[in-house]
């Protein structure tokens, strides 16, 4: 062949060959072209949801309880993973596991474009997976709840889980309000996976709502440290304080012993130790009810605390059963005020007896005994009070001293706030309020007022005596009650011990309850364990709020009282 046709033959061939490629992209780009979009697309294009940021909750002054921060989680895309990747050794040992357990998830995850090897992972482990720059390896960023005061709230606050879903407290009980709605977005990822562009947002996120509690962080850390401080003495199984102000309804402090930390990953079980024991629990208030069936006596039975009740011999037949004063002391005749500064159970009985029988239940579910206190609190307890019957004299007896009901801190705190408010219910509230809420009256002024200077004597001269505080006039009942037992009946040796109270005296601020479940050893009573757990939160919150003194220091008489005599039990 000639030099002419070789040229020929190599002009026809170049030619054939440009009109083919030619006539390709034309067909390509007529016929073809939404396919090949699509697939070219779905190599470098994505639908990527944008996380929410969780709202921050916040003490009623502004603090930090709960808060989210940003950490990466690391994922994979199994169809483009190469487990023969140089890195892959680094990788697993990076995230603290194995190149086994790395392979085993894979297999398992074959058909899928999305697994996630681990979530939430420290700074330093992100920046070393993203160095390794393995194909089907990313970071995804995310959030993670964090709780600045760990244990102290946590039984308030509860927690999330791993998605950032509410799971108890009010994490669970506001999480609406704090999730807030994920955005979606469309995104040009690189073939290492990593975000280039961003396309079009498709879904705007939303982030949640910041909560502001009605607690003050202060007051949460003195009666934590305190009520942990007293469990841990006596040995107890736990117990719980409340502290309300008593102008509001408003939630200041509300701890629980034992605790927990939130910020370490839990498994949620079914022991209750993720409970919020304050509102969930319920124990028989005994004799810090008494407090209540005198002002029901004083509103319905014409009594007033000069009134005089025979208490001798120190026990009453009622109904077939005895009605007795603790270790059968007699304490004559005495008047209504000394009935409950010596926590007289003859006394409190004869009282509610002169008075028709249905007054004292009514003075009871007023007072929100039975009926709960409306807070909101996930999984709240109402507490148990029934109405007695008609010929039950003895079990109107048992409730007129805080037996046959039952009653959680929380809905005890209210009540004593009531009498500190002068007679008025407020809602209890875990929020901050603005400004005082609309309350409801339910025990006249002045009985409350009569009432709560009983309270006094009680904390001056009764068994109260070790819940003084020194500069302040305080009030409050102290309590103790056999456990019930399991087997019916009342155990021997375990006890709840209580404590309820207002502060100042003259003008209530704090309404305060403690209340140690089981403590051990020979110290058992309310008046030995609770109230000296009253008498140093209470001391605390007094200056925390810089409410001035209502009482002449230095002729405030400060009862000193060896552990082996307390002046009275309740």
């Amino acid at each position: 062949m000639n030099r002419l046709a070789r040229y020929f033959v190599l002009t026809v061939s170049l030619v054939a060959i440009l009109g083919g490629l030619t006539y390709r992209v034309i067909t390509l780009h007529m016929d073809e072209r939404d396919f090949l979009k699509k697939q070219g697309d779905a190599r470098t294009t994505r639908l990527v949801s944008t996380p929410p940021y969780r709202g921050m909750i916040v003490d009623r002054f502004g603090e930090p309880l709960a808060i989210s921060t940003t950490v990466d989680s690391v994922w994979l895309n199994p169809k483009e993973f190469d487990l023969s990747h140089p890195q892959v050794v680094a990788l697993a040992s990076s995230l603290d596991i194995s190149v086994s357990q790395l392979n085993e998830k894979i297999k398992r995850s074959q058909n899928r474009e999305f697994v996630y090897l681990q979530r939430h992972i420290t700074p330093q482990a992100a920046k070393q997976v993203k160095s390794f720059a393995i194909p089907g390896v990313h970071l995804k960023r995310e959030y993670r709840r964090y709780y600045p005061g760990g244990e102290i709230s946590a039984h308030v606050l509860g927690f999330t889980d791993i998605d950032g879903g509410g799971q108890e407290g009010l994490e669970l009980g506001f999480n609406e309000w704090l999730s807030g709605k994920p955005g979606m977005k469309r995104i040009v990822r690189d073939r290492l996976g990593r975000e280039v562009q961003i396309l079009e947002g498709l879904k705007e996120m939303r982030s949640g709502q910041d909560l502001v509690l009605s607690l003050d962080q202060r007051l949460q850390y003195l009666a934590y440290r305190e009520l942990k401080a007293a469990v841990s003495r006596h040995q107890a199984t736990g117990g719980s304080v409340v502290i309300l102000d008593v102008t509001t309804g408003e939630i200041l402090a509300m701890v629980n012993q034992p605790s927990f930390n939130p910020n370490l990953r839990v498994k949620i079980t079914n022991d209750g130790s993720f409970r919020n024991r304050a509102v969930t629990d319920m124990f028989e208030p005994g004799s810090t009810l008494k407090t209540f069936s005198v002002a029901s006596a004083l509103q319905h039975a014409r009594v007033t605390p000069n009134t005089l009740v025979d208490t001798s011999p120190g026990w009453i037949k009622v109904g077939g059963n005895i009605v007795k004063e603790d270790h059968y002391k007699n304490f004559g005749t005495i008047n209504v005020s000394t009935i409950l500064q010596r926590s007289s159970n003859v006394g409190v009985s004869k009282l509610t007896f002169l008075q028709p029988a249905h007054r004292l239940y009514e003075t009871y579910r007023a007072l929100g005994f039975g009926v709960g206190t409306g807070s909101g609190f996930p999984g709240e307890s109402k507490g148990v009070l029934n109405k007695p019957p008609k010929n039950g004299s003895f079990v109107l007896a048992t409730l007129a001293f805080g037996y046959g009901m039952t009653v959680t801190p929380l809905q005890l705190a209210q009540a004593y706030a009531i009498l500190g408010a002068g007679g008025v219910k407020y809602p209890v509230s875990f929020l901050k309020q603005e400004e005082t809420p609309p309350g409801e009256r339910v025990v006249d002024t002045m009985i409350a007022r009569q009432v709560v200077d009983m309270l006094s004597r009680v904390v001056s001269e009764g068994s109260g005596v070790r819940a003084q505080v020194v500069g302040y006039h305080t009030a409050g009942k102290t309590g103790t009650t056999r456990k019930i037992s399991p087997k019916g009946g009342y155990e021997e040796n375990s006890h709840v011990a209580v404590f309820a109270g207002l502060a100042p005296a003259s003008h209530p601020k704090f309404s305060i309850v403690v209340m140690i479940d089981d403590p051990q050893g020979k110290e058992y009573y309310g008046s030995q364990i609770a109230a000296p757990v009253f008498s140093k939160v209470a001391a605390g919150a007094l200056r925390l709020y810089n409410l001035p003194p209502d009482t002449d220091i230095d002729s405030l008489r400060v009862a000193k009282i060896n552990t082996d005599a307390v002046i009275f039990h309740e």
